[in-house]
């Protein structure tokens, strides 16, 4: 349950990472939202990484979790806008599609590091 918590808060804590970079970059180096929203979830995954290793699952970092973490980053991406499509190609709401992703891309991500990345 610690880990849980632990990579819940991570979570959060990455969220505010990536909307702050993506924010500095729009509006302070007036990079285009695409552009700024790219290099945030690059900054926000590596941050993630170093956190939840570290952190949630007390591991030492190195090539091979980093490299796992990373499939798991894309699996939760890909996992995020398959959600997302679903919800649109079924008329749902905008909100309900945002909420089928922060509530299905989580649990998923967490499994997946637990019995994977950290093993």
């Amino acid at each position: 349950m610690r880990q849980l918590r632990r990579f819940a808060v991570t979570g959060v804590l990455a969220t505010g990472v990536h909307v702050a970079v993506a924010a500095l970059l729009i509006e302070l180096a007036q990079r285009s939202p695409p552009f700024a929203n790219g290099a945030a979830f690059l900054v926000a995954t590596a941050f993630s990484y170093a956190l939840n290793t570290l952190w949630s699952f007390s591991a030492t970092p190195g090539a091979r979790s980093l490299a796992r973490f990373a499939v798991v980053s894309c699996v939760g991406w890909t996992l995020a806008v398959l959600l997302s499509a679903l919800a649109d190609r079924l008329g749902l709401h905008y909100l309900l599609g945002i909420g089928l992703v922060v509530t299905g891309v989580p649990p998923v991500t967490f499994l997946l590091h637990r019995y994977w990345t950290y093993r």
